[in-house]
């Protein structure tokens, strides 16, 4: 039911979560990681939940070997079609079985903006070790998510919750807190096995 719904939002109407800009936390995230060369230096980029295409389209303009995958096909569709010539993987895929899909990884940085809380707890601990499989060790995860309102009787995921659902094979490096409805944004680091 939830597919139906998505690939019909995304076939008539422009979903309000789809600014059209890339995410600013993604911007900054990239400039500020430390490299040698300033910056982190493009390398594969994995758009979990992707949608139009936005964020995927800045990373390729920028030399990214960027991936999307979103389980609405009127969403890469409409990807497709935003990206044009520009070199991206664009996939029709479902994010809890990440470890079944031919992904072009392994990836340097992963995003997810708003995919992973939509999620039920099996798919989030499916979705978990997939991305772990697919991640390079020292590679940047970011992540937004909603976050428990009591107040505004609003459902989400707390900091300690995400921490754990992570917590095999990523370290988490930094948060804050979202703009509007409660949210945040949390940066991961994967860690090397045995770490």
């Amino acid at each position: 039911m939830k597919r139906l719904f998505f690939a019909l939002w995304y076939l008539l109407f422009k979903p309000p979560w789809d600014s059209g800009i890339p995410a600013p936390e993604l911007v900054r995230a990239i400039a500020q990681r430390p490299s040698p060369a300033g910056g982190l230096r493009p390398g594969r980029a994995l758009d979990l939940g992707c949608g139009t295409g936005t964020n995927v389209r800045y990373l390729a303009e920028r030399g990214w070997q960027a991936t999307g995958i979103d389980f609405a096909p009127s969403a890469i569709a409409q990807a497709k079609r935003k990206l044009g010539n520009l070199p991206a993987t664009l996939l029709v895929g479902d994010v809890t079985q990440l470890e079944k899909i031919p992904l072009p990884g392994p990836f340097d940085l992963a995003l997810d903006m708003g995919c992973f809380h939509s999620l039920t707890d099996g798919g989030r601990r499916r979705y978990a070790a997939g991305l772990k499989h697919w991640m390079a060790p020292g590679s940047l995860y970011l992540l937004y998510a909603w976050q428990p309102d009591p107040a505004r009787k609003l459902w989400g995921i707390t900091r300690e919750e995400m921490v754990s659902w992570f917590a095999d094979g990523f370290h988490l490096t930094g948060y804050e807190q979202g703009q509007g409805r409660a949210s945040a944004w949390y940066y991961f680091e994967r860690i090397a096995a045995g770490v």
